[in-house]
């Protein structure tokens, strides 16, 4: 039995921080993080780069699925939408997989706070804050765990995403 796991969440919240440490604690895993298919300058939101990211997300996604070296499927995204990921999920080959779907949350304030940092580094942009904190009530639509990690640092996310993050 394999095991996916889409990890959700608005820019900066920690997903791809998470998924690394989280990549390393289980056995047999890859790590796949959504940005990476769509990584262009300059970058462009549009119906054709839409289609052509979720094609290569579910493409990559599925190619793990398929390869008998791994047993763990890490996937980290945005997903900010419940139609973004039943349209990933409705393209993935799942059987003999369980998918373990979750959303990490912060407070507006934590968010503030972690999103300054990463400005400050030069990691992000001054407009990846305001479009973020628009995206964060987004997640409680969602039919996802939602996992609040505004006091949680990346290793102790990780380690309830692997001792306890089944759905």
């Amino acid at each position: 039995m394999k095991t996916l796991y889409m990890i959700g969440g608005t820019m900066g919240v920690g997903k791809t921080t998470v998924c690394q440490i989280l990549k390393k604690k289980l056995d047999q895993s890859v790590f796949l993080d959504g940005d990476w298919c769509w990584d262009m300058y300059p970058f462009q939101v549009t119906a054709e780069t839409k289609k052509m990211v979720l094609e290569n997300i579910t493409f990559l996604l599925n190619s793990f699925l398929r390869c008998s070296a791994y047993k763990n499927v890490i996937f980290c995204w945005v997903m900010h939408e419940q139609q973004i990921i039943e349209d990933l999920l409705a393209g993935l080959s799942l059987s003999g997989c369980e998918v373990r779907m979750i959303s990490l949350v912060c407070t507006k304030e934590a968010l503030i706070k972690r999103l300054k940092k990463d400005i400050a580094a030069g990691i992000r942009t001054e407009d990846a804050l305001l479009r973020s904190i628009e995206r964060l009530p987004l997640y409680e639509k969602l039919n996802t765990v939602k996992v609040d990690v505004s006091a949680w640092s990346a290793q102790q996310t990780a380690a309830w995403i692997e001792e306890t993050g089944r759905i």
